[in-house]
């Protein structure tokens, strides 16, 4: 198993409920085949650029390990969930 880093750029529109059920959703589907570690709620911050007609989005950090052959459905997932605005799943050195 390898350790990854995730961070998702979540619409800023959504409420506490919403994102603690985005955030569950997502830690599911990783602890299915690995183990996460810490999510962190870095909070709302503006972003460098518009994306899909918002200045602001609310930044989730996963801190995980997995197996590589989950990562690829673990992205067709953030690709699908409307509420993403974007994400980067990343493969931390040991």
């Amino acid at each position: 198993m390898n350790q990854y880093e995730s961070i998702i750029i979540v619409n800023p529109e959504l409420d506490d409920t919403a994102l603690k059920a985005l955030e569950e959703k997502f830690t599911g589907l990783i602890n299915e085949n690995g183990k996460v570690e810490s999510v962190e709620n870095m909070g709302k911050k503006k972003l460098a650029y518009e994306i899909k007609k918002s200045n602001e989005g609310i930044y989730l950090l996963f801190n995980f390990e997995a197996k590589p052959d989950s990562i690829q459905e673990l992205e067709r997932v953030y690709r699908i969930t409307d509420n993403i605005m974007k994400f980067i799943v990343v493969k931390k050195e040991n």
